[in-house]
C-alpha cells in the first residue's frame, strides 16, 4: 500500500527540501519506488532533478480541468513538477469551498489511472508555510515530518505547526460522520545539530525534557554536514555519493550514521 508522506515546515532555512530528496533518494536506492510531489513554489527538489519546465505541474492538481504530469526522473524516482506560480494559482481558488481537498480529490482520480498504486512511497515537498498546498499535502498524508534546527524561532515553530495542524483537523471534517480527514501523525527531526554550540545544546536538552515528560515526537537527529547541506545544490544525493569508494572510506561514519537515521526513520513511519 503506498504511504504517503509530508515534508513541512513554518520556518524556512530548515533543511526541508534536503532532507527529503535525500531521504526519499535512499528508499529508492533501496528498490523503493518514490513519486515526488514539489508543493513549494521556490521548485527547489523540481531544480535538482533539472526540471524547469511548468507544464503539467502540481499547480494543475489545483486546476483539475488541466493535464498533471508525472515525470521519470531517475532510477525508482518519478517527479509531478514544482510550479513557481503556485502561490497565485492558490489565490484564484480561495473562494472554492474544496480547496484543501483538490490533491485528495486528484489522488482519488488517478489511483489506478496514472498508476499512482504502484508507489510505494509518495513524498511531499511543502513551502515553508502553511497556505493552501500545505493543507492539501497535510489532508493526503500518512506521516508528517517536520525539521526542527538550533534556534529560538525553529524550536518554537515546532509548536506553531502543531497548533496548525490542530486547527486544521477540526476545520477539515467529513460533515456525514464528522470525522476528520485529518489523520497523519506528526513527527519532527533534529536538524544542523552542531557539536560545542549553545544553541543545539540547548535544543537536545529541550527535546530530552520532552521525551521524559512523555513526547516521544522528535524521533531522529541529524547533525550539520556541508556534504549533506550541499547535496541537494549539487545535485547528487548521499546514496549517490556513497558509490564513491573513495569519498565513502574518507565519510565513512557519517554515511553509516545517517543512512541509519534514514532506517530507523522508516521503520518508525
Amino acid at each position: 500500500m503506498t504511504k504517503i508522506i509530508t515534508f513541512a515546515a513554518i520556518k524556512g532555512g530548515v533543511g526541508k527540501t534536503t532532507l527529503a530528496y535525500n531521504f526519499g533518494s535512499w528508499l529508492a536506492n533501496k528498490n523503493k519506488k518514490i513519486l515526488f510531489i514539489d508543493f513549494d513554489h521556490q521548485c527547489n527538489l523540481s531544480q535538482t532533478y533539472n526540471i524547469y519546465d511548468q507544464k503539467g505541474s502540481v499547480g494543475n492538481i489545483l486546476r483539475p480541468e488541466n493535464e498533471v504530469i508525472i515525470q521519470h526522473v531517475a532510477d525508482n524516482i518519478d517527479l509531478i513538477a514544482g510550479d513557481m506560480h503556485l502561490d497565485d494559482i492558490e489565490t484564484t481558488i480561495e473562494n472554492k469551498t474544496n480547496k484543501n481537498m483538490m490533491l485528495y480529490l486528484w489522488l482519488y482520480d488517478n489511483y489506478e489511472k496514472s498508476n499512482i498504486s504502484s508507489y510505494d512511497y509518495i513524498i511531499i515537498d511543502c513551502h515553508p508555510d502553511f497556505s493552501t498546498a500545505t493543507k492539501n499535502a497535510i489532508i493526503v498524508s500518512d506521516d508528517i515530518l517536520s525539521p526542527i534546527t538550533p534556534s529560538e524561532y525553529g524550536y518554537k515553530a515546532k509548536y506553531n505547526l502543531q497548533e496548525r495542524i490542530k486547527e486544521l483537523k477540526e476545520e477539515a471534517i467529513d460533515f456525514t460522520s464528522h470525522k476528520s480527514y485529518v489523520t497523519a501523525n506528526l513527527y519532527f527531526v533534529a536538524n544542523m545539530l552542531k557539536h560545542n554550540t549553545t544553541s543545539s545544546r540547548e535544543l537536545l536538552e529541550s527535546l530530552r525534557e520532552e521525551k521524559e515528560a512523555g513526547d516521544d515526537s522528535c524521533i531522529a537527529y541529524v547533525p550539520y554536514k556541508e556534504l549533506f547541506n550541499k547535496s541537494e545544490l549539487n545535485k547528487i544525493s548521499l546514496s549517490e555519493m556513497n558509490k564513491d569508494h573513495k569519498l565513502a572510506l574518507q565519510q565513512r561514519k557519517f554515511f553509516t550514521e545517517i543512512f541509519q537515521t534514514f532506517e530507523n526513520i522508516e521503520k518508525t513511519l
